[in-house]
């Protein structure tokens, strides 16, 4: 019996069945969420075939390893989400539509029950999601069409692996797992942010033991540059969303904000990123979203899924890495109110910054010594 669906993409948390919602959205979330799961393939069955693919064995058995030192070594739920494999047939599990007022960098949100109001709204159909942000636009919003290789439903269904998630190296698609998993274990209601910060840190956390495990410095060296990448480029994108903030605040007329506007987004995408890159040997991960027409919403959506990820590793550091004793501490957050969640992971970031700052001047005294 079908409870509820809800999509959490790789980055995004993206609710189907609501009141408010038009009876076509909801059909047609039904109907592509049944069509996914009917894809389902047992891992075991699909590893006791002799014809299977060489690349899809080793990527099913990295999985299935990675599910169990989940399990075993993260405290994360031990139950059948991913022990079973679908091939969609396309590049992305779900396709997210995220929208900003002209002169805004809050993303719109879309409220429902059971997961609240959050900052996007998903579609299995890239045509049915382009069709809502066009129809969107056509109001004045800014609009973006953000596709994720990731599905869960937040332990409501035993979720599979698929196929979209398996072509990534394999700190990647073990973090993914980890990923997916944590939002079965804390899931406030609401508060998107939260969500993806907590399970971001906890999949960091994951990879670094996974890679510890195994005695593989060079494979998590090689995780740690694309993170730090990703990292410096989420900074930089949100500089420019500070800047826009602060201009849209001003007492001017449209024009010139609109003006104003396209001059920090060019000077993104121009001058602020070659310098990035130039620095990168080489890498051009990022240059596919930085050749789009970028607006408010392509800067919403980074927004979203980090900012309060140094808050909430400040608060696992606190606890010397004890993942139990973070969970717990994570719910709690969840029980506050809003404003008051906010208030808990604004002191938690300056504590994190303030204990950075100490271990900086401490190493730098010491080298002096």
């Amino acid at each position: 019996m079908l409870k509820r669906v809800v999509l959490i993409t790789g980055l995004a948390l993206t609710p189907f069945i609501a009141s408010c919602t038009s009876v076509g959205y909801y059909l047609d979330a039904i109907d592509g969420h049944v069509s996914l799961i009917n894809k389902r393939q047992d891992v075991t069955s699909l590893l006791a075939q002799e014809g299977l693919a060489p690349e899809l064995r080793a990527k099913l058995i990295l999985s299935q390893r990675a599910r169990d030192f989940a399990t075993r070594e993260l405290q994360l739920p031990d139950n059948d989400s991913y022990r079973t494999y679908a091939d969609l047939g396309r590049d992305y599990a779900v396709w997210n539509v995220i929208a900003t007022e002209e002169f805004s960098v809050k993303g719109r949100t879309w409220c429902f029950p059971f997961t609240g109001c959050v900052s996007y709204r998903g579609y299995f159909n890239r045509d049915d999601a382009e069709a809502y942000a066009a129809k969107l636009s056509g109001r004045g919003y800014d609009t973006f069409v953000s596709g994720a290789l990731a599905y869960s439903t937040l332990g409501w269904f035993d979720d599979p692996l698929l196929s979209t998630m398996l072509h990534r190296p394999e700190g990647s698609l073990v973090g993914v797992i980890i990923h997916e998993l944590a939002h079965q274990v804390v899931y406030v209601k609401g508060n998107s942010a939260f969500n993806e910060a907590f399970a971001t840190v906890v999949e960091r956390e994951g990879v670094r033991r996974w890679f510890e495990q195994k005695g593989d410095a060079a494979a998590y060296a090689a995780y740690l540059l694309q993170r730090e990448r990703k990292e410096a480029f989420f900074a930089m994108v949100n500089e420019t969303r500070k800047r826009l903030h602060a201009l849209y605040a001003l007492p001017i007329d449209s024009e010139e904000k609109r003006q104003r506007k396209q001059a920090l987004l060019q000077a993104l995408t121009s001058a602020e990123y070659q310098t990035y890159k130039a620095t990168w040997d080489g890498y051009t991960g990022f240059d596919g979203w930085m050749g789009r027409e970028l607006n408010n919403a392509h800067l919403a959506l980074i927004a979203t899924y980090n900012r309060w990820v140094p808050a909430l590793q400040a608060l696992l550091d606190t606890l010397d890495g004890d993942l139990e004793a973070f969970y717990r501490e994570a719910r709690a957050i969840g029980t506050l109110r809003p404003e008051a969640q906010n208030l808990r992971l604004a002191s938690l970031l300056d504590r994190g910054e303030r204990d950075r700052d100490t271990a900086k001047l401490t190493a730098e005294a010491e080298a002096d010594t």
